[in-house]
């Protein structure tokens, strides 16, 4: 586009604006946690939408929902007090490659996380470092398989040291981490937008790339690394904003 860096930064600024708002919410998967007041049901219901993240954005978000439904409604509870028999209502799920075992095992190691390690966000806190969050993925990923469980669920559960960007674990801590007034990302947890890493994909990769903001051209962990430092440059307290931007850019206005 050939702007200059306080160009960009007020463009993408401007576009943060106009999809950052509450209109955003029911077509998006983030309106399955949108959906509770509880804290611990915010946060599973957060991290089962974002884990089948990938594919048609439409039955993403409907598959979520659904996912909200099966568990009665009340996730944390469901998680922490189902019968075994009652997992079985589970085994008709389909979301592309996620199937009724994954999401069983989901229900499983969530139980084992919030009875042995205290919750999600604890892994988090425990585990973040100075400026990131891609060792407590890593960490959440160690955890998450600590009990025995199908070998085909691993793919599931991303884990940056196996070089993976994660993107729909970016994602949910987006929803969790980042704290605005505009009412879309929930903000629930005590961990500082500013370690948040962009939830990198094949359409926020390439509006990246045309603005400059990317170079590499494979979708990997040095790119993520590229991204982050890019829009960290534009705003180190909250840079993972502007993933509004260019989801935006790339979903709705095929920049």
């Amino acid at each position: 586009m050939g702007l200059n860096k306080l160009e960009l930064k007020e463009f993408l600024d401007e576009k943060v604006n106009q999809f950052n708002t509450v209109a955003f919410i029911e077509p998006d998967p983030v309106s399955v946690p949108h959906r509770y007041s509880l804290k611990e049901d915010i946060e599973i219901a957060s991290f089962l939408a974002s884990s089948i993240a990938w594919g048609n954005r439409k039955m993403i978000t409907k598959n979520g929902h659904r996912m909200m439904d099966l568990l009665g409604d009340s996730p944390y509870d469901f998680v922490m007090s189902h019968q075994e028999h009652q997992l079985e209502r589970l085994d008709a799920f389909v979301h592309r490659t996620f199937n009724g075992e994954d999401f069983k095992y989901f229900i499983k190691a969530l139980n084992h996380i919030y009875t042995n390690h205290d919750g999600l966000e604890s892994i988090f806190i425990k585990h973040q470092t100075v400026d990131s969050l891609q060792p407590a993925i890593h960490a959440l990923h160690q955890i998450f398989f600590e009990i025995e469980h199908p070998q085909r669920t691993r793919k599931h559960v991303a884990d940056p040291m196996k070089g993976s960007v994660a993107k729909r674990i970016n994602m949910n801590l987006r929803w969790l981490c980042r704290k605005d007034n505009k009412g879309v990302d929930l903000g629930i947890w005590d961990i500082s937008p500013a370690k948040l890493s962009c939830p990198l994909d094949i359409h926020s990769g390439n509006v990246a790339r045309k603005l400059g903001l990317l170079n590499r051209k494979n979708n990997d962990l040095k790119a993520l690394d590229e991204l982050d430092k890019s829009l960290r440059e534009l705003d180190p307290i909250d840079p993972v904003k502007y993933d509004f931007a260019l989801f935006g850019l790339g979903i709705y206005e095929c920049f």
